[in-house]
């Protein structure tokens, strides 16, 4: 019975907190129209792309954001240097041949572009590719058996399904395992809104990731859930594992929580920046390894 009038009072709570809620407006100061850069280059044998737009107010909700053309861009080790060509079809959009970049190097991105005004500006980044991971020997989809209260088992009446890598993580403890997730060739993960369960490694470089010694110390780590209504037997679902600097990392999560239309939501502080010199320009310019696996659904747990 108490279990019941707790649940109860909660949702009067809630009830009564979203009854006296309002819109309010916060006045946010106009800045200088900028240079948005989100530009990627892996070890991938692949097309890799660079997004120039300029930036816009805080409260804009126009969709049509207006792009970067006729920039040049490129980028290099001091040994090759592979140029991003603009899609014609896709103003802002650059794209590179296909191409594969190279472990545990520095690569140096280069930008000549038109700022709002008209007038070219030179702008750089660097990032380094860390080294990855050989491989990931399995991926296992079962309900979560962590023991954990907050982490959910049931959703909206539909059982949960989380997806675990397992594989032997490097000695490196500045390294962060990002995973981009697929189901049947379809990217569920390619969007600010989308969930990405990092395993950041400092504490526990060399550990064999939900592994026997890794359980004891965190718990098994899942990087992904499902709704089981989501899933069918025989889906295939993907793993691409980017090792990457935590650097990248607190961009993205202050960048995410700083997308919205509430001001207060985010870090109060401008999101850190790799692109150079300050600005002129805002974003990111980031470079990863990658491995993969996959996994074929069978509703065996």
């Amino acid at each position: 019975m108490k279990k019941v009038k707790d649940i109860l009072m909660v949702g009067l709570m809630a009830l009564l907190l979203a009854s006296c809620t309002e819109d309010i407006v916060i006045d946010v100061e106009d800045g200088d129209r900028m240079i948005g850069v989100a530009a990627t280059f892996t070890d991938e044998m692949k097309c890799h792309e660079a997004i120039l737009s300029y930036t816009d107010d805080f409260y804009n909700n126009n969709e049509d954001i207006r792009m970067v053309t006729g920039a040049t861009v490129y980028v290099t080790d001091n040994v090759d240097t592979v140029y991003y060509i603009e899609d014609t079809a896709q103003p802002g959009h650059y794209f590179t041949a296909p191409v594969a970049g190279k472990k545990n190097t520095l690569y140096r991105l280069c930008i000549t572009a038109p700022d709002i005004n008209g007038d070219m500006v030179d702008l750089f980044a660097e990032s380094y590719v860390p080294d990855n991971v050989d491989c990931i020997d399995s991926l296992v989809l079962k309900p979560y058996n962590g023991l954990n209260d907050s982490v959910p088992t049931v959703f909206f009446g539909d059982t949960v399904e989380f997806l675990y890598p397992y594989f032997q993580s490097l000695m490196d403890s500045t390294i962060v395992y990002m995973p981009m997730i697929s189901k049947n060739d379809t990217l569920l993960t390619d969007s600010l809104s989308d969930m990405r369960m990092v395993i950041p490694m400092a504490g526990y470089a060399g550990y064999y990731v939900n592994g026997p010694e890794m359980q004891m110390a965190n718990k098994e780590i899942p990087i992904y859930y499902f709704r089981k209504s989501q899933l069918r037997i025989g889906d295939a679902v993907r793993v691409d594992l980017f090792s990457i600097g935590a650097d990248y990392i607190y961009f993205y999560y202050s960048l995410m929580m700083s997308t919205g239309s509430n001001p207060m939501l985010g870090a109060p502080a401008n999101v850190s920046t790799n692109i150079q010199p300050e600005g002129l320009a805002v974003g990111w310019f980031m470079t990863a390894s990658v491995v993969s696996a996959e996994t074929i659904f069978d509703d065996r747990y």
